[in-house]
């Protein structure tokens, strides 16, 4: 934003301000829980709140006992195991169709485009309740229910919206001239696309798989109606452990989630700023 200048009237200096102060409102808003979360989670106490000797920074009143019991814990340890081989091929499975369809539906000639990317992109916008039932209902009719890969074809279809979002942003400024170039020089489609296109889009697509990959990982409405104890995720057990007990080992696996989404933020942003440095645009 830029700096206000010298000549700014009173109204212009109050809005300036104001803005700015609704900004850090919003933000802190936003930010608190995860403030609040951190500091419990090395609570050395077996309870959810702010002892004396922690608000007075005392050493002996925090401790890494939960991050332990996350670590020894079988329990948690059988739920991590089932989300990080869960998750992974279900972000594969989402980046391989959810690019297709969006370099497909990228084509001028493609009838109903509109109608088409409403249908691919409704996972996102229908409530993920309903969405929940109806793959219920949908798999205890073909066996799907309750396995392994009946729980990695759901998030895959959570995970593809965010793919085509992104791979089609990615495709705006894709320049066409590249691919009829590669054509008439002897190059056929699926060459074309792995050696032209693929490499400009690439940003896009990795993006599209750390969304898909943080939705899967962090997903567990869904997993609670199509999947069975088998594939108890991560996000399933913190659920039983605050519906059953309250442990602040919850705690000390949503600071784990919360240090890995701030990496993958990371380098999401890293790659808008590389995409659009391909496509000839200014970060800011």
């Amino acid at each position: 934003m830029a700096a206000l200048p010298p000549y700014a009237s009173t109204g212009q200096r109050l809005w300036y301000w104001g803005f700015r102060a609704i900004c850090v409102a919003v933000l802190f808003f936003l930010i608190m829980p995860i403030l609040v979360i951190i500091p419990l989670s090395f609570n050395a106490e077996n309870f959810f709140t702010f002892t004396k000797r922690m608000l007075a920074l005392n050493p002996e009143a925090y401790s890494l006992k939960h991050y332990q019991d996350f670590f020894s814990n079988p329990d948690w340890q059988q739920a991590l195991r089932n989300s990080v081989t869960i998750a992974p091929v279900a972000t594969l499975l989402a980046v391989a169709l959810g690019t297709l369809a969006a370099v497909g539906l990228s084509q001028p000639h493609v009838p109903f485009r509109g109608a088409i990317m409403a249908i691919l992109i409704s996972p996102m916008i229908v409530p993920l309740i309903i969405s929940a039932a109806g793959m219920y209902f949908f798999y205890s009719r073909i066996g799907l229910q309750g396995t392994y890969w009946g729980v990695v074809l759901a998030h895959a279809a959570l995970g593809i919206p965010f793919v085509i979002i992104t791979v089609t942003a990615t495709l705006v400024g894709f320049d066409r001239s590249l691919v009829r170039a590669a054509a008439n020089m002897g190059a056929g489609p699926v060459r074309t696309f792995f050696k032209v296109q693929m490499p400009l889009i690439l940003p896009g697509v990795i993006s599209g798989a750390l969304f898909a990959f943080i939705t899967s990982f962090d997903e567990v409405v869904v997993v609670l109606f199509v999947g069975s104890a088998a594939q108890k995720t991560l996000p399933w057990q913190m659920f039983i452990g605050l519906r059953e007990q309250i442990s602040p080992t919850i705690l000390a696996v949503a600071t784990i989630l919360i240090a890995i989404s701030v990496v993958l933020l990371t380098v999401l942003e890293l790659l808008r700023r590389r995409s659009e440095k391909l496509r000839g645009m200014s970060p800011g």
